[in-house]
């Protein structure tokens, strides 16, 4: 891999706080490019966070830490594992039924929430990861005022807690 001197996407919104609509539309925009190609070659990233995308030095971004990722034979395989950061793990992944691509648009879309208000709704301190995991499945998920309606339908679309509605699941498109 190419050394990549940007640092992390988490590091810029520490510094940050919050993105601006521009700003956050065209690291969406590269985050959904790559995870197309991702998928179209039956990959499953399955750990998306500011974390693990790193900014170069034109301000470009990309993804790295393959480790929790599923390479799928055929395009209707499944994954079981029970894996992923409790802050952005999808509610298909606890409820254990099987999953798809769908759950990295989930975390794509708890990243443009986080990029647009500053916070991820999961990310509460003093909390185990059990209480997390437990709020994923049972909270809604506000929209803020400063959320243009486009950004409310898109988040809505990404934060879908059904898998077969949510944008992204190949039903819905991108």
């Amino acid at each position: 891999m190419d050394y990549v001197n940007g640092g992390e996407l988490f590091y810029h919104l520490q510094k940050n706080g919050r993105f601006s609509e521009d700003r956050a539309r065209f690291y969406a925009a590269e985050m959904i490019l790559a995870l197309e190609c991702l998928h179209s070659n039956g990959v499953i990233y399955r750990d998306l966070k500011p974390e693990n995308i790193l900014v170069d030095s034109q301000g470009h971004l990309r993804i790295t830490d393959f480790g929790l990722s599923k390479i799928k034979e055929k395009e209707e395989e499944v994954a079981f594992s029970f894996c992923g950061t409790p802050e952005y793990i999808a509610p298909e992944i606890i409820r254990g039924a099987g999953y798809g691509k769908e759950i990295d648009y989930w975390s794509l879309g708890l990243i443009i929430y986080e990029m647009l208000s500053g916070i991820n709704p999961f990310k509460q301190k003093g909390l185990n990861k059990y209480q997390k995991i437990k709020m994923v499945i049972e909270s809604e998920i506000l929209m803020f005022d400063i959320f243009s309606k486009n950004t409310c339908s898109l988040l809505q679309g990404l934060l879908k807690k059904d898998p077969k509605k949510r944008l992204g699941s190949g039903k819905t498109g991108i």
